[in-house]
């Protein structure tokens, strides 16, 4: 397994919240060691791995949760969009119907209800798997300077669920994303989603915070996983 680690400067060069989710994404379809034409992306979102994919395909699924997501996503002949949760048996009794040459998931399976569940229903559709996962390295100085639990599981922890499903490689990419205020890398964590959505401090908390946090930068950890 590598590790690797990246960083990038938020405020002069990006004008959306969705920095490292692009970047995940562009990293999932750059290390696909083959050129899949039948794809099924789970937790698509508003399309950002789609529009990554620099080769013929000849289909395309995404299932997302929020319909609203899915009216951003890009629509082509060769796109179908499906709304579907993954916790979800019932969406993976309809997607066994088709067989697809690989499945990709991109910064959404943190979320699972069960992690271990979900993986097994991957198994089941029998396709090659890329996915990115965040894990509890991401936001790893902010939580200990609030002295909070990570609300994401370890790296170790996915992996070892990974194993009992899959043969496959692993990867963690540690990316550093800067910011030009302290305010600003807070309005970044409240609209990217790498949250989740979830509030985990008051705000007599995240003014704390703000007044104490000791870095100019956020830290993100991704744990990739591929198989042949």
């Amino acid at each position: 397994m590598r590790v690797h680690e990246e960083f990038s400067r938020y405020a002069s060069q990006y004008g959306t919240h969705n920095v490292i989710q692009t970047k995940v994404a562009q990293k999932l379809i750059a290390d696909t060691p083959d050129a899949p034409r039948k794809i099924l992306d789970l937790g698509c979102g508003n399309g950002t791995l789609f529009s990554c994919i620099d080769w013929e395909i000849e289909s395309f699924k995404g299932v997302d949760f929020s319909a609203t997501m899915l009216a951003h996503h890009p629509i082509t002949p060769k796109t179908e969009l499906m709304l579907g949760d993954f916790n979800d048996l019932k969406l993976f009794t309809q997607l066994a119907s088709i067989s697809y040459d690989r499945l990709y998931s991109a910064s959404a399976l943190q979320w699972a209800d069960n992690l271990d569940t979900v993986f097994k229903l991957i198994q089941t559709l029998n396709s090659p798997v890329s996915l990115a996962i965040f894990t509890a390295g991401t936001f790893k100085t902010l939580y200990e300077t609030a002295g909070l639990s990570p609300i994401l599981k370890s790296s170790d922890e996915v992996i070892e669920i990974a194993n009992r499903h899959f043969d496959a490689q692993f990867e963690i990419i540690r990316y550093v994303l800067e910011f030009d205020t302290v305010r600003e890398m807070f309005r970044y964590i409240k609209r990217s989603g790498v949250s989740g959505g979830r509030r985990v401090l008051t705000y007599a908390q995240t003014k704390h915070l703000m007044n104490t946090y000791p870095l100019e930068y956020l830290e993100f950890e991704v744990l990739f996983i591929t198989t042949i």
